[in-house]
């Protein structure tokens, strides 16, 4: 029985390897949609997207806003936008202040997700320099849903992970690989 509907991730410095890595771990028709935030330079375009949607098997694509998230896809954060979910699980886009110095900012989408999924989430935290997410992580745990954190030691930034465990009980502390094969798990999980 599969109690998962969604895949939320967030990460900053050293998060472009981080995502690179975690992506192929993840079959064709994953079972989950996976929305990203990454934070990066507000004039920094898609390239990154392009690159990933040549190499990977999932549709990799910039969220749009009013669009329904449907599994099988991986969803990042468009470059100096918030990105929320909303309780009809579709995308919002937002240019409200920054969040924590950061637009987009990982505790946006993950409280709004936290919001529209419930215990049917998975909050995972990677490799980054600041301490976007912690709090939002601690919603998703309040709100029953699954945490996972990069185990600070293999992080390339590990300020991120640490605030994220310094802020809630988190689920599992996994090397990046094992994070990858926890998702690919659980989603096979979800389509048993």
């Amino acid at each position: 029985m599969g109690a998962y509907e969604a895949v939320v991730i967030g990460t900053s410095a050293g998060g472009t390897a981080a995502v690179a890595a975690l992506i192929p771990a993840l079959p064709a028709g994953y079972a989950l949609p996976i929305v990203i935030v990454q934070h990066v330079h507000p004039l920094q375009g898609s390239a990154a997207i392009v690159h990933y949607n040549d190499r990977y098997p999932l549709i990799i694509k910039d969220a749009e806003q009013g669009e329904p998230i449907k599994a099988g896809y991986v969803y990042f954060a468009p470059a100096n936008y918030h990105l929320l979910i909303e309780n009809d699980r579709t995308f919002s886009l937002s240019i409200d202040a920054k969040v924590n110095y950061a637009r987009p900012s990982i505790d946006v989408l993950f409280e709004s997700a936290a919001d529209a999924y419930g215990p049917h989430l998975i909050g995972v935290v990677l490799t980054g320099a600041n301490s976007d997410g912690a709090q939002g992580l601690r919603e998703i745990k309040e709100r029953g849903g699954l945490t996972v954190v990069q185990d600070p030691v293999t992080a390339e930034a590990s300020f991120m992970p640490q605030a994220a465990i310094a802020a809630t009980e988190v689920d599992y502390v996994l090397p990046l690989h094992e994070i990858g094969a926890l998702l690919a798990a659980l989603g096979k999980e979800r389509s048993a």
